[in-house]
């Protein structure tokens, strides 16, 4: 049986919780036209008859700003520390050569496949010119185009995973998803929702810590906190007269009950903690270990 930690790297935006769900072939990470959507390495575990690729969705890799950048990168450290093998997602419109310092300073221990995302509509001259970009670079041991949004090129991509995996022991029973708790995923499709809703700082000021989650015979209750660093943020999530507050509740609350396949009764509260991206235990209070 192969089996083996997968981790995928790249910049911000480059596609790569697009890619992990795509290949769950379920909604694990939250996505957003935005950068920096994804702040934790999320495992997400493919078990299939002859294997278990256990994938990793990491943040995009950054210059670090703030305490909450450095957990990220944390986050990416930790996953070039268990990996059998790096997938290097590369969004082929973006810059190449930014990619290529971010893999190089990487110093990979393992084998890399150099997979260029988002070539639906590329004209084939542009692939050909990425691929000869990319092929001479020491960390690369093979490249591949897929657009992880149109799920194209994804079985080439599986079938070439395998191959370099190690034949093994399971390490999760096979209906396992993820390790991660269910509140985890609840907190996360709120954020989501800030990201859709909300314009300009506030999602990147924004930070959803799940206070209660209780499951009752006909429905879950859920009560979470949104922070942020500034009254004039928190009247900007609240909107006129609690408008955008009800339909950030409302947006949550249906993606909550497709992800959980049950009625929520969902409440929202938004608080203010200033700096709270550079407290230690603000951070760790609200998952960023």
């Amino acid at each position: 049986m192969k089996v083996g930690f997968v981790n995928i790297f790249g910049k911000p935006n480059a596609g790569k919780s697009t890619l992990l769900n795509a290949l769950l072939g379920e909604k694990l990470a939250i996505v957003s036209p935005k950068v920096q959507t994804t702040r934790h390495r999320i495992k997400g575990i493919l078990s299939e008859p002859g294997y278990q690729i256990i994938f990793s969705d990491t943040p995009g890799i950054i210059e670090p700003k703030y305490k909450l950048h450095q957990r990220m990168m944390q986050a990416v450290k930790s996953a070039l520390e268990d990996a059998d093998l790096a997938i290097l997602l590369v969004d082929t419109w973006d810059s190449w050569e930014e990619s290529d310092a971010i893999f190089s300073a990487l110093r990979l221990k393992v084998p890399a496949l150099l997979v260029l995302n988002k070539v639906d509509g590329i004209q084939a001259e542009k692939l050909k010119m990425a691929e000869d970009f990319f092929k001479e670079k020491s960390y690369v041991k093979e490249i591949l185009p897929v657009s992880a949004l149109n799920k194209t090129g994804l079985e080439e991509l599986l079938s070439t995973i395998l191959s370099y995996l190690p034949e093994g022991e399971p390490f999760f029973d096979e209906e396992n998803l993820t390790d991660l708790p269910t509140r985890f995923f609840v907190g996360e499709l709120i954020r989501e929702q800030i990201y859709q809703l909300y314009q300009d700082e506030i999602p990147y000021h924004a930070a959803v810590l799940v206070q209660e989650f209780k499951e009752k015979t006909s429905l879950v209750k859920i009560m979470a906190d949104i922070i942020v660093h500034r009254d004039t943020q928190k009247g900007i999530i609240l909107g006129d007269k609690g408008k955008m507050i009800r339909e950030l509740g409302t947006r949550s609350r249906l993606e909550i009950e497709k992800f959980l396949g049950q009625k929520v009764f969902l409440e929202l509260f938004v608080k203010v903690r200033p700096k709270w991206r550079d407290n230690d235990l603000y951070l760790k209070e609200y998952g960023y270990k």
